[in-house]
C-alpha cells in the first residue's frame, strides 16, 4: 500500500491549532507560546512529517536550498571541494541538492534548469569547461550563481580560485631549475577553459624567462583520466620529453604508472608535477609532487560568497583568488 504524504495542514489538524502555527514552528520563529510549540512538534514526530522545501518557499519567497552543479562525483578534486561547500551551507542552514553533469556540456544546461525549475535560492558550479551557452544562461538567470574552481571569461559571474598561472609558471620554473628543457603541458581541452588558458600562459612565461623556445608539440589536451594518462607516458618519451606539469590528478597517476611500465624512473629520468593535491597524489609511488590549492576552502568560501550575495549582504570582492602552495614530493628532485 502506497505510504500516504503528510501535509501541513494534517499536523494543524491533530494539534487542533492553525496552519499559520505549524508554519511558524518548522521556521523556528520564536514567536510560539512553548507549550503550543510542543505539542506541535509531537504532532510532526508522531506523523513523520517531513516540509517540503519548495511548499515552504512559496511563503518565504526561499527555499533555504542550495543547488550544486558537479562534473564528476567521482573525482576526488571535485569531491573535497564539495566538502568545503557542503560544511559552510550546514552551518547557514542551507539543503543542498547535489546535481552530476557527466561531465557533459549539453547535460549541464539540462541541470541548470532543473535547479532553476525547483526554486533553488542559489547555484555553485564546479565544473571546468564553461562553454558559452551554458554562461548565457548562467548571466541570464536571476538566482545568484558562484563558481567554484573555473573562471567567467568576462568577469561578471562570482567566482573563487587560485592563481592558474602563477601556480603553473612557479611549477615550471621549478622543472627548468632541475635541468630539463623538453618539459610537456599536459591540460584538457582548451577549449572553452580559462582556467587552462591561463595554465597554459603560465606556461609559456616560464619557458620565456629562460629562453627556452615555446613548442605547441609539447603542448597534449587528453581526457583527463587514468587510462588517458597512461596511454600518454609513451608518447612523452618517444617526443624527447623529460618533465611535464599535468592538470589533473589522475591522468598524472595514470602516467606516472605509464613510465614504470616503461622502465622510466620517476624523478631520476623524468619528473612529473600534478595540479589538485588530491588524495591520490599521496597514494602513487613515487608520491606525486603538485601544485596544492586550497579545495576545502575553494568550496567553503563559494558558499559563504554566495550566502552573502542571497541574503544581499555587501560583497567588496565577487572574483576571490586564495593562495596556493607547491607540495614538492618524491616525483621531483627537488
Amino acid at each position: 500500500m502506497e505510504k500516504q504524504t503528510i501535509t501541513i495542514y494534517d499536523v494543524a489538524r491533530e494539534a487542533n491549532v492553525s496552519m499559520a502555527t505549524v508554519s511558524r514552528v518548522v521556521n523556528g520563529n520564536p514567536n510560539v507560546k512553548p507549550a503550543t510549540r510542543k505539542k506541535v512538534l509531537d504532532v510532526i514526530d508522531e506523523l513523520d512529517y517531513r516540509p517540503n522545501a519548495v511548499a515552504r518557499g512559496l511563503a518565504s519567497k526561499k527555499t533555504t536550498t542550495v543547488g550544486v552543479i558537479i562534473p564528476d562525483v567521482t573525482n576526488l578534486y571535485f569531491s573535497s571541494l564539495a566538502r568545503g561547500i557542503d560544511d559552510i551551507a550546514t552551518m547557514y542552514k542551507y539543503n543542498i541538492i547535489l546535481a552530476n553533469s557527466d561531465q557533459n556540456n549539453h547535460k549541464e544546461i539540462q541541470v541548470l534548469n532543473t535547479l532553476l525549475s525547483k526554486q533553488v535560492d542559489g547555484i555553485i558550479y564546479m565544473g571546468n569547461n564553461l562553454t558559452s551557452e551554458l554562461r548565457a544562461e548562467i548571466v541570464r538567470s536571476k538566482t545568484p550563481i558562484v563558481l567554484a574552481g573555473t573562471i567567467d571569461p568576462d568577469h561578471v559571474v562570482a567566482s573563487v580560485n587560485i592563481d592558474y598561472k602563477v601556480a603553473t609558471q612557479e611549477a615550471i620554473q621549478q622543472l627548468i631549475e632541475n635541468g630539463h628543457k623538453n618539459i610537456a603541458f599536459v591540460t584538457a581541452s582548451l577549449k572553452n577553459t580559462v582556467a587552462s588558458d591561463l595554465r597554459l600562459e603560465g606556461y609559456k612565461s616560464a619557458l620565456s624567462v629562460a629562453n627556452i623556445e615555446f613548442n605547441d608539440k609539447f603542448v597534449y589536451e587528453i581526457p583527463m583520466t587514468y587510462q588517458c594518462g597512461e596511454v600518454l607516458a609513451e608518447k612523452l618519451v618517444q617526443a624527447g620529453i623529460t618533465a611535464t606539469v599535468v592538470t589533473d590528478d589522475e591522468a598524472a597517476v595514470g602516467l606516472i604508472n605509464g613510465l614504470y611500465d616503461l622502465g622510466v624512473k620517476v624523478p631520476k629520468d623524468f619528473e612529473v608535477i600534478s595540479s589538485n593535491n588530491s588524495k591520490l597524489t599521496k597514494m602513487t609511488r613515487p608520491t606525486l609532487s603538485t601544485i596544492a590549492p586550497p579545495l576545502y576552502d575553494i568550496g567553503a568560501v563559494a558558499m559563504r560568497l554566495l550566502t552573502k550575495i542571497m541574503n544581499k549582504e555587501e560583497v567588496v570582492e565577487t572574483e576571490i583568488t586564495l593562495p596556493y602552495k607547491i607540495e614538492y614530493r618524491q616525483s621531483t628532485k627537488s
